[in-house]
């Protein structure tokens, strides 16, 4: 029988919360004497309006606490913050709704719908830390994850229940392989989640994905670049507590982040506000504690659900050599880089197979495939050391025998890597056409 929504309330209500008062405000952080609470639970500020008619509530996180006092972000604007004001804790703060209400949904790291559709009735409530899954409850990736993508497919095979990178500089077409995945990857759910973008780019992800006939299958989780550092950090592990419930029912759920690195620059906000020192480029450590937690809460469980997380990376510039970039490729099981001059050429997916790899490819392919993926690679090694003398006229047919096989198989290699935004590739095509391209060059050789 369905709860009546008035009782689901009164089970959250609190009578007799715990309270503090405002001792100090500063920009973007509140200081108060109170309510006892822990790092990471959600208060209450009381506020003025910003046009002075009436007052508010400001909803805000505790992220230090020490025996004088604790120290919250705002996670909404809107409303004058004075001193004295009252900071009342919320009851039920470390729980967050879940549930099948949240299917075709778009909402914020609250859980509150931003679709314009009507308010969602949980089914469950799950801590929003989550529990990350102990080592022998694992499954490694037994069944490969089909993308639609020749480049991937082919040559970058990836396993459901696998953890993923797409590391990027910004304007090399992330954001269209993201949609492109999103759209084409086959599972149950799929569960998207936008750090720190812009507005504009949260409306046209969600207009495409409920546009779909299976839209059902979709949930946006969005945290937008105006918002808190702790809104923008509680997206992403909305998301995940919203994947740790479909993946306890045994179903295989895809997570897409986009990116952990804006959720590595809120939480280095965060730990600079709490009082924390600057490491290495001025991340803080609750950096490096919560990413590989955030990883290590994905993946496939021996009781059958899964949670294949593709998660993207910002690199400042093509050379991947930031403090994020080298953590997440550490902790990830493979990564793909794309390539700013491959984007230049019009090639899309920019993928760099070269500098890309997915640890899982050998154990889920076929002998067969697996000697095309090697000879396939090779090709394009051997291409990219030779470049500079083959562009430049110097190098000559019948020097290395490696380097005639790359030069006669680029054409159709570019061919079959090439793929427009909309195109589908079934893997059983996908591998036909890789090995025969590769056989080709080798009687062509």
């Amino acid at each position: 029988m369905k709860q009546h929504r008035f009782l689901h309330r009164l089970e959250q209500a609190d009578f007799a919360p715990a309270y503090g008062h405002v001792r100090k405000v500063g920009a973007g952080v509140v200081e108060a004497t109170g309510p006892i609470a822990a790092p990471g639970d959600l208060c209450d500020i009381e506020c003025e309006r910003e046009n002075g008619h009436g007052e508010r509530w400001v909803p805000a996180e505790i992220v230090a606490v020490d025996e004088r006092r604790i120290v919250l972000i705002p996670l909404e604007s809107g409303g004058v913050i004075r001193p004295d004001a009252k900071v009342v804790a919320r009851p039920h703060h470390r729980r967050v709704p879940v549930g099948d209400g949240f299917a075709g949904r778009a909402v914020d790291a609250l859980g509150r719908p931003i679709d314009g559709g009507a308010e969602i009735l949980a089914a469950a409530a799950m801590p929003l830390d989550g529990i990350v899954p102990r080592p022998m409850e694992r499954a490694d990736p037994s069944r490969s994850l089909e993308t639609g993508l020749r480049a991937i497919d082919g040559l970058l095979t990836l396993g459901i229940g696998q953890r993923i990178g797409v590391f990027a500089a910004s304007g090399v077409g992330k954001t269209s392989l993201m949609e492109q995945l999103a759209t084409q990857i086959g599972s149950d759910r799929c569960i998207i989640c936008l750090v720190g973008e812009r507005g504009r780019e949260v409306e046209a992800m969600w207009s495409l994905l409920s546009a779909r006939p299976d839209a059902p299958r979709f949930t946006l989780v969005a945290a937008t670049s105006d918002e808190s550092a702790a809104l923008r950090v509680r997206s992403v592990q909305y998301a995940l507590c919203l994947a740790d419930y479909w993946r306890a029912r045994g179903e295989h759920v895809v997570l897409m982040v986009d990116s952990v690195t804006r959720m590595a620059m809120a939480l280095r906000e965060i730990g600079l506000a709490a009082g924390a020192p600057p490491t290495v480029r001025a991340y803080t450590p609750n950096v490096f504690a919560a990413l590989p937690r955030i990883v290590e809460r994905c993946g496939a469980v021996r009781s059958g659900g899964a949670i294949t997380a593709v998660m993207t990376v910002l690199s400042e510039t093509d050379d991947v050599d930031d403090p994020i970039v080298e953590l997440m490729k550490s902790l990830l099981d493979g990564h793909i880089v794309l390539s700013r001059s491959l984007a230049e050429q019009g090639h899309f997916p920019a993928i760099d197979i070269a500098r890309s790899i997915s640890r899982q490819s050998e154990r889920l392919v076929s002998g067969d495939q697996a000697t095309a993926m090697r000879a396939a690679t090779g090709m394009l090694a051997a291409y990219d050391e030779a470049r500079v003398m083959i562009e430049s006229g110097v190098y000559k047919g019948g020097t290395n025998p490696a380097v005639d096989r790359a030069i006669s198989g680029r054409a159709a290699l570019g061919s079959f890597l090439r793929q427009a935004r909309r195109e589908h590739s079934r893997p059983d095509e996908t591998v036909q056409r890789l090995r025969g391209l590769v056989d080709g060059v080798r009687v062509n050789a």
